[in-house]
């Protein structure tokens, strides 16, 4: 009789590297689903509900044009300080903000989805960068009302051909704040304190942008710096595109593309990682 050892070896299907888009797209109506779901949560109990869409930004743009053009007086390169702040912050740097927030706490906030049901993961955090998107389209259409009231006022604004360019800039933020959101989002499983570091992340992030001063009023070596900033270049030509001002510089965004695209490599591969053994540490 011949003796033979068999030896049988358990291991996960996927490797590290392997990200399965094709299972994604098969989940997409579940994605939809979660959509659905996002944002009927985020507006229930609420007296206002969706009002707070159009009452939110109204507030932060009013807030930010008293104390930062009235009060402090930052040049705005001839711009309306309502129409200024509203294109920076509340389209540009709300929505990217936005991503980022939703989806650093994907494995926390949904564990107890996660240790029910399969699906893929990464349908989770898509399904909130997709959510901002409506918020986003409500902020435009708010911000194209003021627009044509300063235009019929005789504001020296205009349109530029960027505005071909914004598709492009809403992929790039939806990536930059994926791919961050998805990282931060995996090292919480273990590390807590980086939930509480997100918030004051973000403003930092958001002073260190051009989002309430222009870059003109920066010297040249402080402009370049802040240039290297992915997120400025982006804030930059989307004022090109609906302002007139700005600039649009294809190096700088070429680095900011580059950076974008890099951190939602680590991004997904830190996730699909993290997400095989993360029902062990949540």
């Amino acid at each position: 009789m011949i003796n033979e050892s068999f030896k049988i070896i358990i291991r996960s299907e996927t490797k590290w590297y392997d990200v399965d888009l094709k299972s994604v797209w098969a989940y997409r109506d579940l994605i939809f689903l979660f959509v659905k779901r996002n944002f009927s949560t985020r507006y229930k109990q609420m007296v206002l509900g969706p009002v707070w869409l159009i009452i939110s930004p109204l507030l932060g743009t009013v807030i930010s044009t008293f104390v930062f053009g009235t009060i402090a007086g930052i040049p705005t390169d001839g711009i309306p300080y309502f129409l200024f702040y509203m294109c920076g912050n509340s389209l540009v740097w709300s929505y990217f903000a936005d991503c980022l927030t939703s989806t650093s706490g994907t494995f926390t906030a949904n564990a107890g989805v996660f240790g029910k049901v399969y699906f893929p993961r990464l349908v989770m955090p898509i399904s909130s960068v997709i959510t901002g998107l409506i918020d986003f389209v409500v902020h435009v259409l708010m911000f194209m009302i003021f627009w044509v009231y300063y235009k019929v006022s005789g504001a020296q604004i205009n349109f530029t051909w960027a505005i071909c360019l914004i598709p492009m800039l809403l992929v790039q933020m939806a990536a930059l704040g994926l791919g961050c959101g998805i990282i931060i989002s995996s090292l919480t499983t273990k590390y807590r304190d980086l939930t509480v570091l997100v918030g004051f992340g973000m403003s930092l992030w958001m002073y260190i942008t051009p989002i309430i001063y222009s870059t003109t009023s920066l010297s040249d070596n402080l402009r370049h710096l802040c240039m290297l900033n992915p997120m400025s270049p982006v804030v930059e030509i989307f004022r090109y595109a609906f302002l007139g001002t700005g600039e649009v510089s294809l190096l700088y965004w070429g680095v900011s593309w580059f950076f974008t695209i890099s951190v939602l490599f680590v991004g997904i591969v830190l996730f699909n990682k993290v997400e095989k053994t993360f029902m062990d540490t949540v």
